[in-house]
């Protein structure tokens, strides 16, 4: 879907007027946003893909390509806390039923948490389980490697996205955010890439003698620089892998570091939507006249298309024009809907609103003070918001929003990806691929998001439609992954679990209860998806 007008013909909801003044917002947004850096040519490292588990390094020469980003090899590990200021609490490996990806280091609220590699932050916010987390990429003996630190409380965060930081830099400050039991850094080690699916290696075996922060540091690396693909070193490394055309992947990618309100997974979402990823010459253009992958109007292209891929022109028809340009614009009007949130001009979701402005002109949004509504704002773009946002989860590598990554079987990450929501509050029509909504999960919501994270698997919504996918089998039969449903009536089951083993399942009860292991039912059936 396109813009409903052009930036210089952007309409409120009350009215057809023509809001002139978004000429003054649209030059601001140019000289505020400039354009991308362009990566320097370097001697390098190049770490190369490995389809869509991660990033597998091979050493050579040469300049990168588009899905690159430039990092500097990180110099020895430091300790994220300063020695006698915390206690290792909580080990690597099994705990509760679980994988523990990372150790514990309880400490008071405040106690200063330190970088232990020289690298560059992809994620500083929050993310499912840890309240606050931030996640570092790092070049380690030509390797990617991330570290995660996590429960920070939003005030605890002091870097960005984007940042450099050094081994022994006061990244964040201690808190008790998120799934936690007291104040306390949990702390992760990731070969290959946090957000690339790499791998959790306990991180003491890592740590060794690694020097307090306060002497850290000292001996990090310098000289030739280390470009590393899948999106490691950017925040665009949240799209997952193999998820969209290879010829857009980079360029997502790289749209998806434009700017913290903005990821690779909602750009790609997007274009999806627009255009279904159609581009060149033959692209097909849309009844009001919209352009390329990402449906550009021609008043609209004239202000912000910018050449991207270095051929000379800005072509709406070109990904990497497009894709670039279509990340710029949609940074200036997230920065435009976060300051009119921050003013109390605005209320709502900043991702909502700022696909609302892209679709229907973000003068709209201001002038609604949210979400238009109305006319077509209310059979067009309110549509297109939710179908956008609901589809950014086929595009998120796993792990990316927070604690799940699958690293078992199929039926053990289904139950692994349920059991991080263990105490979560019952709601009805709660729940969906993404994870919790409305501020929890009803039975069917919390199977959904199971399904999704732990099999890439999307079911349908109800408990009911969910009965009609795959095989019956003998509930004595089920093995750990498997759906139990239960409450059967005319129209079918009015309740589904996720089986984990020895009579038991995992399941969001009913209204005032919360997502728990339980018994199975009485009278309970299972299927095999």
């Amino acid at each position: 879907m396109t813009l409903v007008a052009s930036p210089e013909t952007v309409v409120s909801p009350d009215s057809k007027a023509p809001r002139r003044w978004w000429k003054l917002i649209l030059a601001v947004g140019i000289a505020a946003l400039g354009v991308l850096v362009v990566v320097p040519l370097v001697v390098i490292v190049i770490v190369t893909s490995s389809g869509s588990n991660g990033c597998a390094p091979t050493v050579s020469s040469g300049t990168g390509g588009e899905d690159s980003s430039p990092l500097t090899p990180s110099g020895p590990i430091g300790k994220p806390t300063r020695d006698g200021t915390t206690t290792m609490t909580s080990p690597f490996g099994q705990r509760w039923g679980t994988m523990h990806q990372g150790v514990d280091f309880a400490g008071p609220i405040g106690t200063p948490i330190y970088a232990a590699l020289d690298g560059t932050v992809v994620k500083a916010g929050p993310a499912r389980g840890f309240g606050m987390w931030i996640v570092l990429d790092s070049i380690v003996d030509g390797k990617p490697v991330s570290t995660v630190y996590g429960h920070m409380y939003p005030n605890g965060v002091l870097v960005k996205e984007g940042q450099q930081v050094k081994v022994g830099d006061h990244i964040a400050d201690i808190g008790n955010a998120g799934g936690s039991t007291g104040p306390h850094l949990h702390f992760e080690y990731w070969e290959g890439g946090r957000l690339q699916g790499g791998t959790a290696i306990d991180p003491m075996i890592k740590l060794g003698q690694a020097g307090s922060p306060q002497s850290a540091g000292d001996g990090s690396a310098t000289g030739v620089g280390a470009v590393v693909d899948c999106g490691f070193g950017t925040a665009g490394g949240d799209l997952r892998a193999g998820s969209v055309p290879p010829e857009f992947e980079p360029w997502i990618r790289k749209a998806g570091a434009v700017c913290p309100g903005v990821s690779a997974p909602l750009i790609a979402s997007q274009l999806s939507a627009e255009n279904g990823f159609k581009y060149g010459p033959s692209a097909p253009v849309s009844s009001t006249g919209a352009l390329g992958p990402a449906q550009f109007m021609p008043g609209t292209w004239a202000t912000w298309g910018k050449d991207y891929d270095g051929d000379g022109r800005a072509d709406p028809n070109s990904i990497g024009d497009a894709v670039i340009s279509q990340a710029h614009f949609m940074c200036a009007i997230n920065g435009d809907i976060t300051a009119a949130i921050a003013a109390g001009k605005v209320k709502g979701d900043p991702t909502a609103l700022t696909i609302a402005g892209y679709n229907a002109g973000p003068g709209a949004v201001l002038a609604a003070g949210g979400m238009p509504s109305g006319g077509d704002y209310t059979t067009q773009t309110q549509p297109y918001v939710a179908k956008i946002l609901a589809g950014q989860a086929q595009y998120t590598s796993q792990g990316s929003a927070g604690r799940f990554v699958p690293t078992g079987a199929d039926g053990d990450n289904v139950v692994e990806a349920a059991r991080q929501y263990l105490g979560t509050p019952y709601v009805w029509g709660g729940g969906d691929v993404n994870g919790p909504s409305r501020g929890g999960f009803d039975c069917s919501g919390l199977t959904s998001f199971a399904y999704f994270s732990g099999k890439n698997i999307t079911l349908p919504r109800t408990s009911e439609a969910q009965w009609g996918v795959g095989s019956e089998i003998p509930i004595d039969q089920a093995m750990p992954g498997d759906l139990v449903f239960g409450s059967f009536d005319a129209n079918g089951p009015g309740h589904v679990g996720i089986y984990i083993g020895d009579g038991q399942m995992i399941h969001a009860p009913t209204t005032g209860d919360v997502v728990k292991q339980a018994p199975l039912m009485a009278g309970m059936k299972a299927r095999r998806i």
